[in-house]
């Protein structure tokens, strides 16, 4: 008897085991095939940033490539046209670089003031204003044009990437600041009292306890706000023209031919912070970010 229920919970053993990596074999192949089509599109721009303009005129958008050059990625930075100046996308790339960079570390430091005072340093009135700074989150951005336009303009910043700046670090702020209070507040307030008996004032504790805890919540700020920022179109149409556009808005007026190179060009900064910063994204968001 011993012998045959052994025989049997082996067998049983054995098809679960089997069960189990069919299962496994059957998720894996349904996400690489939604991975796969949600892919394509960048692949096939990928594959078409390579192709000069005649081989895509004549075999279509999908299709092998038959050549393979770097060509489309030098015009396009040195002799793309944009609102009639042939002066390559370099300069809007840069542009986005100087709207970009200081917004989001702006952006980050006064989020994580914020949700350190928020948190910690709690006052009568508080929660009404996280609450007020929350709702940005959910004001549509064609509701602030008007606004931001008469701002812009009494601040002598029209057409002037110093604009756009301003408005991204001021629009970033709402999120920068739920990251942070929610993150801030799932450490111990014990923490913060010890340093207070040890002598520590406000800034003392932000800087020597508080940012020293941040880096995965600041991770995830970095790479979301860098990636909204980047990619953002209406401002960038609706404050700026010419040599002042960054590439997001730029590459709207490249010929075709080279359309698949200059947005290449756009993918890759915000690309390269995921990819850098990726692992720190996730342990961040488990770690309170989106509590």
């Amino acid at each position: 008897m011993t012998t045959l229920a052994l025989a049997y919970a082996d067998r049983d053993g054995a098809n679960a085991r089997r069960r189990w990596a069919l299962s496994r074999i059957l998720i894996y192949a349904v996400l690489a095939l939604f991975g796969l089509i949600y892919a394509l599109p960048a692949l096939l721009v990928l594959s078409n940033s390579f192709r000069d303009g005649e081989e895509v005129f004549r075999n279509g958008i999908i299709a092998i490539p038959e050549s393979f050059s770097f060509d489309n990625y030098l015009r396009a930075w040195n002799d793309a046209c944009v609102s009639g100046m042939c002066r390559g996308l370099g300069p809007n790339f840069l542009n986005s670089l100087v709207i970009t960079v200081p917004a989001t570390i702006a952006t980050a430091i006064i989020g994580a003031l914020n949700g350190y005072v928020l948190s910690k340093w709690k006052f009568p009135g508080s929660e009404f204003i996280f609450v007020m700074i929350f709702l940005g989150i959910f004001l549509p951005s064609q509701i602030a044009l008007l606004p931001w336009a008469w701002i812009i303009g009494q601040l002598g910043l029209q057409n002037n990437v110093l604009g756009l700046l301003l408005i991204h670090t001021v629009m970033g702020i709402s999120f920068a600041t739920l990251f942070f209070r929610n993150f801030y507040a799932s450490v111990p307030n014990e923490i913060v009292k010890a340093a207070q008996v040890d002598g520590a004032g406000f800034w003392r504790i932000f800087v020597r306890v508080m940012l020293p805890l941040s880096g995965p919540i600041a991770a995830v700020t970095v790479i979301w706000q860098f990636t909204q920022i980047w990619n953002e179109y209406l401002y960038g149409m609706v404050f700026t023209s010419g040599a002042q556009q960054p590439i997001t808005v730029a590459i709207m007026g490249v010929r075709a031919g080279g359309s698949a190179a200059t947005v290449m060009m756009a993918i890759v900064p915000p690309l390269l912070v995921y990819l850098i910063g990726g692992k720190y994204f996730v342990r961040g968001l488990t770690q309170g970010a989106l509590k």
